[in-house]
């Protein structure tokens, strides 16, 4: 062969090394720095992480299905319980808006309070339509996972991303938080709930975060905390890290109160 015809390849142009485990350190590299500098370009101080279930259908999605299925088109069980849970979705969607314009109405040049979400479907996508109906900018963080998950429609472009790990993408959700919402949902959404639940026991965030749990009924159900408070596995003022509530007016009241007070005079304060 002509050494002229030698055409020799950069390392970082080397789709096969940096695709090999050889080359993991770099690619967790480029998942925090990447991030980082596409929320530096955006003016991105802080967030308002919504979390809740991929599979929460919007009203109308599901009241057409529930019609569907009264006319012998579907599980009507299935359909009507798809409906009943819709609400959640309108409730995220309407307080992601809420918030998304009293965060509009702050001063100063940069972005705070920025709705963001999982990026996919259900209350992520709800939260991101509130948003972007009210005219804000807000975050996707998507994961690449084998189920059919989508990025949804509402997601500002510019700020939709794709993480292979898990835990970058569960940095940049805890690293940028000021406040939390979480809708019912399922292990995905226990997931992310008890990782911040514990970075705040353990100091580990040190940061004062509102956290939101709306949907009481459904909360009460699934995770009794007064039983690890009585059995000593979690102090009583663990209780207190968290607000029930099933009212959208009552969340933006609480958040809005919470960040008005400890939020505002600290932009971008980290873990």
């Amino acid at each position: 062969m002509n050494n002229n015809d030698f055409q020799n390849e950069k390392a970082y142009k080397n789709l096969d090394f940096l695709d090999s485990r050889d080359a993991r350190p770099l690619r967790i590299l480029a998942e925090y720095l990447e991030p980082e500098i596409r929320f530096k370009n955006y003016h991105v101080k802080d967030t308002i992480v919504f979390f809740g279930s991929a599979r929460i259908l919007s009203r109308d999605t599901a009241a057409a299905e529930l019609e569907a299925a009264k006319a012998g088109g579907g599980d009507l069980k299935k359909a009507e319980a798809r409906f009943n849970m819709s609400g959640y979705y309108e409730d995220a969607r309407s307080l992601a808006g809420r918030l998304t314009t009293w965060s509009k109405g702050l001063q100063g040049s940069d972005r705070r309070f920025v709705v963001c979400t999982g990026g996919g479907p259900g209350i992520m996508e709800a939260a991101n339509r509130g948003a972007s109906e009210a005219k804000g900018l807000n975050i996707g963080l998507s994961i690449s996972i084998p189920l059919d998950e989508y990025l949804n429609p509402y997601v500002t472009r510019e700020l939709a991303f794709e993480f292979h790990y898990f835990f970058m993408r569960k940095f940049w959700f805890a690293y940028l938080a000021k406040a939390v919402v979480a809708m019912p949902g399922g292990f995905g959404t226990l997931d992310e709930l008890f990782e911040f639940l514990t970075l705040i026991q353990t100091l580990k965030m040190k940061k004062r975060l509102p956290i939101v749990l709306f949907g009481t009924k459904f909360w009460d159900e699934v995770l009794n905390f007064k039983t690890l408070e009585d059995n000593e596995l979690i102090s009583p003022e663990n209780i207190d890290l968290f607000f029930h509530t099933d009212s959208t007016d009552e969340a933006f009241d609480f958040i809005t109160q919470e960040l008005t007070r400890h939020g505002i005079d600290t932009p971008g304060e980290a873990l």
